[in-house]
């Protein structure tokens, strides 16, 4: 919804509270009104700018965070387009009004000019009050051609040795305490920088968890929904896994997700005696109907900084065991929500399998308890306290 549809909105109903024609003590009562509603609206509403570097539906957190912001914001009132590469969530976007201006944001010379030129002119022509940059190279664009706009960017994946460049904004945005916390280590001022976790509830991109429905698993049914990556510790899963699978020979192993390493723990779970119950169910765009079938959630990640998808487990009211690193704690209310295990430790991990495996009570206490407290992992409150963010630096809010 654009500003001027708002304005018009609110420009009639406030005319159903007249009758015409105008009695000339009405109209003194009618100009004021609608001056005040349209300055109220020109005060409040901004024109913001989110740049990464894609918007492809490949479960990537980052986008999902930034496409979820978008739409909450357009929703509002405000004017908001976002700068990427392009992808499914086009379509997404341009529903709820926001405008998608494609750039090649890819790290090769001659892109990199490209982009710098298009940045520039894209955002000559938007005259954004702020932009919020999701990813590197976005923040580098964006304060190069700095120009009356404040800039704002999310620090994510803060393990990574380039994300300091986040610290190029005018505000950073962790996603946990503990991204924060990393950041200020590493040299970005406390002042500067601000908490937001994440939260995916209520997101435009999902339905309602109720709507989804349940798959015909093997029960009893351990599953995570992840990258197949090394930092993901979908290694030491599988090894928890087959360490437990002989005691328990009717549980099975769901891997939902895609990534580079993938091969590399298909080849790990082939040599091992339980092959055919370890299944690789690839990118799936509804992972939520394997969290509405499954008895355990796991998240083994060796770094991960406010993972998305233990809120959309939470909601599906299942049973999880996290490790004991970055954003995780946090997002499983510090062990209130969930179980929690060292990182790279499968055999830790194993013994917390066994535990909910062998006790039916302890097993329903921990769904119930990942079910509560949801209110706080919602999108609706991620987008107020962005809001907040931008009002900070004297952008009306």
């Amino acid at each position: 919804m654009s500003y001027w549809s708002v304005v018009i909105g609110e420009f009639y109903t406030l005319l159903a509270n007249f009758e015409f024609p105008l009695k000339a003590q009405e109209l003194y009562l009618f100009i004021p009104s609608y001056l005040s509603l349209f300055f109220i609206h020109f005060l409040n509403l901004m024109r913001i700018i989110h740049i990464l570097n894609h918007v492809q539906e490949i479960g990537n957190g980052i986008v999902n965070v930034a496409v979820d912001l978008a739409c909450f914001q357009a929703k509002s009132g405000h004017e908001v387009a976002v700068i990427s590469g392009g992808g499914e969530y086009e379509t997404l976007l341009k529903k709820f009004g926001v405008k998608h201006y494609e750039l090649d944001q890819t790290r090769k010379p001659i892109n990199i000019i490209k982009a710098a030129i298009g940045y520039r002119a894209i955002a000559a022509a938007f005259q954004p009050d702020i932009v919020h940059a999701h990813m590197m190279t976005g923040v580098l664009l964006a304060r190069i051609f700095q120009n009356r706009y404040a800039l704002v960017s999310t620090v994510h994946n803060e393990f990574q040795r380039a994300s300091l460049l986040m610290g190029l904004a005018d505000k950073v945005i962790a996603v946990s305490q503990a991204v924060q916390d990393s950041m200020v280590r590493r040299g970005i001022p406390e002042n500067k920088l601000r908490i937001v976790c994440n939260g995916t509830l209520g997101s435009p991109r999902t339905r309602q968890i109720g709507d989804y429905q349940t798959l015909p698993l093997q029960r009893p049914a351990i599953a995570t929904v992840a990258g197949m990556y090394q930092r993901k510790g979908i290694a030491e899963l599988i090894a928890a896994f087959v360490a437990i699978a002989s005691d328990f020979p009717q549980v099975h192993l769901y891997l939902v997700g895609n990534g580079p390493d993938k091969q590399l723990f298909e080849a790990q779970a082939q040599a091992t005696s339980v092959a055919e119950r370890i299944h690789f169910e690839g990118f799936q765009p509804e992972p939520q109907r394997y969290l509405k079938s499954c008895d355990i959630f796991v998240l083994a990640s060796h770094r991960d900084p406010c993972p998305l998808v233990l809120s959309e487990a939470r909601e599906a009211g299942i049973a999880i065991v996290g490790t004991q690193v970055d954003g995780i704690p946090e997002a499983l209310d510090n062990g209130q929500a969930g179980l929690l295990v060292p990182a790279k430790d499968s055999h830790a991990l194993a013994d917390v399998l066994v535990q909910l495996l062998s006790n039916t009570d302890m097993l329903q206490e921990w769904k119930q308890r990942a079910n509560q407290n949801l209110e706080r992992l919602s999108v609706a409150r991620v987008h107020q306290e962005t809001l907040a963010v931008y009002g900070e630096l004297g952008v009306r809010s």
